[in-house]
């Protein structure tokens, strides 16, 4: 797929686009201005999720223009992607990022809502990777461009349905790789256990040592048995407002 298959300017009406290079520019990202970017999260989520021998069919659900699939494809050589997003525009963008970055051999993307329990074959995924949407439709506020709030509120996923997607669609010892909001973290794993994923690894961000965390990064087993471990704070900027030396190895390949 090329340029010249997708009118760029067709894609999102509401949106403008944008082309950024990321990773010393070996990964070329066309993204919505308006929309959902790639930022921090992208790229810790992206450098939380681990690679096992043999274990090669992953699934990213909510993949936007599907950048941390793009990014997973470029650190493992082995492995097969599918992103999945709800939003059809976003989707024709992850496709023409695939082929411009020469990696739409191993990495396809679908639309579709990942509630459908008729679009994923069950237990077929090692692995499942999401970034879902923060803030509840109690406590967040819509925007007018529907592709920010889609990224932001539980619109169209909430936690309950990121455990039962994740659920069905791993194998047996299958893994969940996630980031999401601190406040909301009782919710989130309490959903995962309700349906037979287990936390095994758990790391809170800290935007700085003086702050409280903004965020969690958890790995989650199906049918895993008990046993976490809680890893040591990461911390995004030092004293001096600089990204500490730990993030700035998950911006390299």
């Amino acid at each position: 797929m090329s340029l010249d298959e997708i009118n760029i300017n067709n894609i999102n009406h509401e949106i403008n686009i944008t082309c950024d290079e990321i990773f010393s520019n070996n990964l070329k990202i066309f993204q919505p201005v308006n929309g959902p970017r790639v930022n921090l999260d992208t790229i810790l989520l992206a450098d939380w999720v681990k690679y096992r021998s043999g274990k090669n069919n992953f699934l990213e659900a909510g993949c936007a223009s599907g950048a941390i699939s793009l990014i997973l494809a470029l650190r493992f050589k082995n492995i097969n992607i599918t992103g999945l997003d709800i939003q059809e525009n976003l989707i024709d963008l992850a496709k023409l990022n695939a082929a411009n970055n020469n990696l739409d051999s191993r990495v396809k993307f679908i639309a579709g809502d990942l509630r459908d329990k008729n679009l994923l074959s069950r237990e077929n995924y090692d692995s499942v990777i999401i970034n879902p949407p923060y803030e509840s439709l109690t406590r967040g506020r819509t925007s007018k461009i529907l592709s920010r709030s889609v990224a932001r509120l539980e619109l169209s996923c909430s936690p309950e349905d990121v455990a039962e997607m994740s659920s069905r669609v791993l194998k047996s010892k299958g893994r969940l790789f996630a980031i999401f909001t601190s406040e909301r973290l009782a919710i989130f794993i309490n959903s995962m256990l309700a349906h037979k994923l287990t936390p095994k690894r758990l790391r809170p961000v800290y935007p700085s040592i003086n702050n409280n965390s903004g965020v969690f990064l958890v790995e989650c087993i199906k049918d895993g048995g008990e046993g976490l471990n809680l890893l040591p704070p990461l911390i995004v900027r030092d004293e001096s407002g600089n990204y500490t030396p730990e993030i700035l190895r998950a911006y390299e390949l």
